[in-house]
């Protein structure tokens, strides 16, 4: 194999070990597809945010939701708070880009609903801000962040502290569990 094959091929291992550690973390996923599939069969809204791959993550999600995943059913209430551009533009200007989500969450959310706040350092201080107007609200949260927790492990009603060492790592195991948890909640909402 030359040096850069054997570079890839540590990098997937750095991956394979971090998804199988996951694993040891399903009870959280689990919890927290429950926690969702709650909330939106009492027709309250997910929201989803995050910054970076996060953010794009947060995308994916929403639309996993809104579309399908597996099964072919109706359409469930999911908002990437990411994804509005003059509300991102508008907000970071006028109030600062710590309140891009939080702001969006006072204009949008009721009590009942659900935040999912993805940070891979569990520090990013505009999902720290969403859970802060997430509690004032009474909108439930769980957050996905890295194996340090961050702030947000210790504010969230329910979190998923992702194994890896390196950012990728972690983004991977989020991408993962939140496949896991549109698995669940998609067919218990659809049976």
């Amino acid at each position: 194999m030359s040096s850069k094959a054997d570079e890839v091929a540590g990098m997937l291992e750095d991956s394979t070990r971090a998804l199988a550690e996951l694993g040891l973390h399903a009870a959280v996923i689990a919890d927290i597809a429950e926690m969702v599939a709650g909330a939106l069969r009492g027709g309250a809204t997910l929201f989803l945010c995050g910054n970076g791959g996060s953010a794009a993550q947060c995308q994916h999600i929403a639309a996993e939701f809104t579309g399908r995943f597996r099964l072919d059913r109706h359409g469930f209430r999911a908002i990437a708070l990411t994804t509005d551009t003059s509300a991102l533009t508008a907000i970071a200007n006028d109030y600062g880009f710590e309140n891009v989500f939080s702001r969006q969450l006072e204009a949008l959310a009721k009590a009942g609903d659900v935040l999912i706040g993805l940070s891979t350092s569990g520090g990013s201080k505009n999902v720290v801000r969403a859970f802060e107007e997430a509690a004032e609200i009474g909108v439930m949260t769980a957050a996905f962040v890295g194996p340090k927790g961050g702030e947000l492990a210790g504010m969230a009603d329910a979190c998923l502290a992702a194994p890896g060492e390196h950012t990728a790592n972690i983004q991977e195991c989020h991408i993962a569990a939140l496949h896991a948890m549109c698995d669940l909640v998609e067919r218990d909402l659809a049976s």
